[in-house]
């Protein structure tokens, strides 16, 4: 719990003065709540010495004023604490978001979806209530007890050791339950994100669900989780439900105690009756401290158990990141050099040694089998990952020494697996590009060979687009990718496979308006077709991450390599489609 809120401590401290009023007004009300059995105990006494009527009265008012007090005290001090629970936890959800988009891709394929979900939803809502009702009614059960034991000793401190005596046994109940309770909902945590992941695999899955007819597979599946969950939840209500009673209880014992003992004193005239009355006002007021005790401890190892979730996404620190003092490149040309450049995944070597010069303004083309090394090799240049050995060089820079959120301005990227967002078809074209025109949005759509199906929609560039583009077909997601990258002016555009999902004509027609995009700026195309790649400047063929082949289209396809049998088949291909 300390590690908790030490995490949370430089939240906490932006709103110290605020906190500071908070806790004011909380220790006002405890103490005009203090306050009200010593007026019934003067009340009392003075009806049994038969004080005048306008005595009685002055008491009762005295207790409506003090019922005042500590209503509006009452009142500021849960509208600042929880107020402030709710600052806080708009600057951790904002923090955690912040942090998880700094992340680099090797983050995302250790972690599920459904589970980062969890812990940017369930947990922190956790966190909150330990923040809020959490540290409130610790903050006034404490007070509370404190100041109630306080009178209690100074009016008779045997009858006061009565009532502390279950004191050591609620410690140790709450040492002994809370550690159980924090065990039990870290496993919940763990299942609720179980259950996320699954409905989030399920729901984006869902046309493959149902072509392959597993609607009452993922049922089951869904169920099993269900019911897991549901047991690990009743563990931990068995826990809370044996807690509650244990401590109700001891209470109960201990009126039962003070009851026999207090009267006792009273009808040997030791204590009047008002002071025995104001006892058990007292006695009557710790009753909620101790109840809420349960409460308040189930709150705070829930609250610390989802705080370490959400540290163990926070202290993840991302694999690629800006160096300490980065090399300002203030025009880019666009020369990319890649020098013995090797990349080792988990699974295996995806490149090994490559080197390869692509002079500013050219058009490089990249082919090869599936698992060859083409989206590796072109994810180096944007550094969405780094060489594990070996250099890329930017304009004669290493890319290592380069903020990379500089250098990807620089770089329109479409990659090989089209994502769109749920929003308007020119939200998803213009973005990454700050006040973009609708003009501006309208020519990147052309380029892209997208006006034409934009102004058939009915709703035109306003159309919605579903989650991930499923309202699009797959060639519509792509011009549209490849839109959004041209709106970006780059002085680099990357293309990765970026018109597999287009008709021959569409193609030749989305090419032939890129001419004029292409001149002057350096162009990777990674294609299977050779008629894309057939006019660049010059064609890399890769085989097991390494480059065996390279040269012009007339230059390849002379030297009879892979080149030369992808395009004689090809050539095959499209003279059987055309009989």
């Amino acid at each position: 719990m300390l590690e908790s809120f030490r995490t949370l401590w430089p939240y906490m401290r932006r709103y110290r003065r605020s906190l500071a009023l908070g806790m004011g007004a909380l220790v006002l009300k405890d103490l005009a709540h203090a306050a009200v059995p010593l007026v019934i105990r003067s009340s009392i006494d003075a009806l049994t010495a038969h004080r005048p009527f306008a005595v009685i009265l002055r008491f009762a008012l005295l207790l409506v004023a003090i019922a005042m007090v500590r209503s509006i005290f009452q009142f500021w001090m849960r509208v600042i604490l929880i107020g402030i629970s709710r600052d806080i936890e708009y600057d951790l959800r904002n923090d955690l978001f912040a942090h998880l988009v700094s992340l680099s891709p090797d983050f995302y394929a250790r972690h599920r979806t459904g589970d980062i979900m969890a812990r940017a939803t369930n947990d922190l809502n956790a966190v909150r209530m330990m923040l809020g009702p959490g540290i409130m009614y610790w903050t006034e059960t404490s007070l509370t007890f404190a100041l109630a034991i306080a009178v209690m000793a100074v009016t008779d401190w045997k009858l006061t050791i009565f009532a502390v005596l279950p004191a050591p046994l609620v410690s140790v109940a709450v040492m002994l339950f809370g550690r159980a309770i924090h065990e039990r909902f870290e496993a919940i945590q763990a299942m609720f994100s179980d259950i996320s992941s699954r409905v989030q695999e399920s729901l984006s899955g869902v046309r493959m669900i149902r072509a392959f007819v597993q609607e009452t597979a993922e049922l089951r599946r869904f169920e099993d989780l269900n019911k897991e969950y549901i047991a690990q939840n009743l563990k931990l209500v068995r826990v809370s439900g044996l807690f509650q009673p244990l401590l109700e209880a001891l209470i109960g014992f201990t009126f039962l105690v003070v009851l026999w003992a207090g009267g006792y004193q009273v009808l040997l005239g030791r204590i009047s009756l008002g002071g025995f009355v104001m006892f058990n006002t007292y006695m009557g007021m710790l009753v909620w401290p101790m109840i809420a005790l349960g409460w308040v401890v189930n709150l705070m190892q829930r609250g610390s158990a989802s705080m370490g979730r959400i540290n163990q996404i926070t202290r993840e620190r991302p694999t690629i990141a800006a160096p300490p003092s980065p090399v300002a490149i203030p025009r880019v040309r666009g020369e990319i050099e890649f020098r013995a450049a090797s990349l080792i995944y988990p699974s295996g070597r995806a490149l090994d040694g490559v080197d390869l010069d692509i002079p500013a303004g050219a058009t490089i083309a990249v082919v090869g089998h599936t698992g060859s090394g083409k989206s590796t090799l072109v994810s180096l240049v944007p550094r969405l990952m780094d060489p594990t050995a070996g250099v890329v060089y930017l304009d004669g820079i290493d890319l290592r020494q380069l903020d990379p959120a500089e250098l990807r301005r620089n770089i329109g990227f479409v990659p090989q697996e089209t994502f769109l967002f749920s929003a308007t078809l020119a939200e998803n074209i213009a973005f990454g590009v700050e006040n973009a025109t609708q003009e501006e949005i309208k020519r990147a759509a052309e380029l892209a060979g997208l006006a034409g199906d934009i102004e058939s929609f009915p709703d035109g560039y306003k159309t919605m687009v579903g989650e991930r583009g499923i309202t699009l077909s797959g060639g519509q997601k792509q011009r549209t990718a490849i839109a959004r990258a041209l709106l970006r002016d780059p002085r680099i555009l990357i293309l990765d496979d970026a018109l597999s999902s287009v008709d021959t004509l569409t193609e030749e027609r989305i090419l032939s308006s890129l001419t004029a995009v292409m001149r002057g700026r350096t162009v990777i195309l990674i294609s299977h077709r050779v008629s894309t790649v057939r006019g660049a400047d010059s064609i890399v063929v890769l085989e097991k991450g390494r480059i065996v082949e390279q040269g012009t289209h007339d230059e390849l396809v002379a030297a009879g390599g892979y080149y030369a049998d992808l395009s004689q088949k090809q050539m095959l291909e499209e003279e059987l489609e055309s009989i």
